[in-house]
């Protein structure tokens, strides 16, 4: 099996995981607040991640994956940054209506891009824009609706759109930069997305709920909703962290869109939520959407494949024609003979 290959499977399984495990907390999450009325979101994420850590620890004493130690500022800067991300996102939800919170999602898609497009001179073609603009319409049509607007609130989206774009592209940009797994980063920036969740959360949810998170009544049902939420945040925390190493912030938010859609029809099949012909208009669309962001990247993959090899493909031509061989390396004598070239190692004639 060659390398893309591998690479391809090693995709697939990283966007199944990301869909299974979300689509999995979300439903199980939602047990635990809306039926059994634990609403402590910010607390509950950073049990989350200091079970992740705890279960990374454990991963690495038994040697499943190396650790990989590297600029401590810049893993300090990435894991609050992003316990930040989520804190603000959880804001958004409890000083907005749900419709402006679902428009804040959909507005990460743009902002990323514009984001990438200016800082790192990316270049998304039209048929990438269309199709996304398509997605973000289907969306948009199953799941926002209403809009009621404050001032507050609409500060607090900004701030957690923008938070989240950046913290999506550092994830990207420190993988490739320090070449590190997702695995090592994830390990060394739960600490600190755990501590900063940890230390506002209770604040937070506090604000939000008028409740406090250390006198709520925790129910032997409770807890075991709660402990089954941090086992499957494992999952969702690596598989984050996998898919946007492997692909990118934007096919990233892409998915998390596929997962909303999802969610939307396992609560009516499972859990017998309202469904309404916009609810599945929306979802439709926003299916397509996702099948022409998918072929679109598959084939602008296999043109920039198809014209990196294109110059090795040359190369080894040249390297094989004697016509050019004898141009290069061997002068021809007024007589008709051709001296011996001298041997050349080809290694050393691409080094030099």
């Amino acid at each position: 099996m060659s390398e893309s290959q591998k690479f391809q499977l090693g995709t697939i399984g990283a966007l199944s995981l990301s869909v299974v495990s979300s689509v999995s907390i979300v439903i199980c999450n939602k047990a635990l607040i809306s039926t059994l009325g634990f609403t402590f979101a910010t607390t509950l994420t950073s049990w989350h991640l200091l079970v992740t850590f705890c279960s990374l620890h454990v991963a690495l004493w038994m040697k499943l994956f190396e650790h990989k130690p590297f600029d401590p500022r810049a893993v300090m800067g990435f894991g609050i940054l992003n316990g930040t991300s989520i804190g603000l996102l959880n804001l958004s939800l409890g000083f907005n209506s749900v419709g402006f919170y679902q428009m804040t999602k959909l507005a990460i898609i743009p902002c990323t891009v514009l984001l990438e497009t200016l800082f790192f001179r990316k270049i998304f073609s039209r048929s990438i824009q269309f199709s996304l603009l398509i997605l973000l319409c289907g969306v948009g049509i199953a799941t926002v609706t209403d809009l009621q607007l404050n001032g507050l609130g609409s500060f607090l989206s900004l701030l957690a759109v923008i938070t989240t774009c950046v913290a999506q592209i550092m994830t990207n940009t420190i993988q490739k930069k320090f070449k590190v797994t997702s695995t090592q980063l994830l390990y060394q920036s739960c600490p600190y997305q755990a501590m900063t969740l940890f230390i506002v959360g209770p604040f937070l949810d506090g604000l939000l709920t008028n409740q406090n998170v250390f006198a709520f009544r925790y129910t032997p049902q409770v807890l075991f909703f709660i402990v089954l939420s941090c086992l499957i945040s494992v999952s969702v925390n690596f598989s984050t962290f996998l898919v946007i190493g492997k692909t990118s912030a934007v096919t990233y938010q892409v998915l998390g869109h596929l997962k909303t859609c999802l969610v939307l029809a396992f609560g009516y099949v499972l859990l017998h939520d309202p469904f309404r012909w916009r609810n599945i208009l929306g979802i439709s669309i926003a299916v397509v959407g996702m099948g022409l962001y998918s072929y679109c990247c598959t084939v602008e993959s296999q043109q920039k494949a198809n014209e990196a090899s294109a110059p090795l493909a040359q190369a080894k031509e040249s390297e094989s024609d004697p016509l050019l061989s004898v141009e290069n390396g061997a002068a021809i004598l007024g007589d008709g003979v051709v001296p011996k070239a001298p041997v050349w190692n080809s290694n050393k004639d691409l080094h030099a």
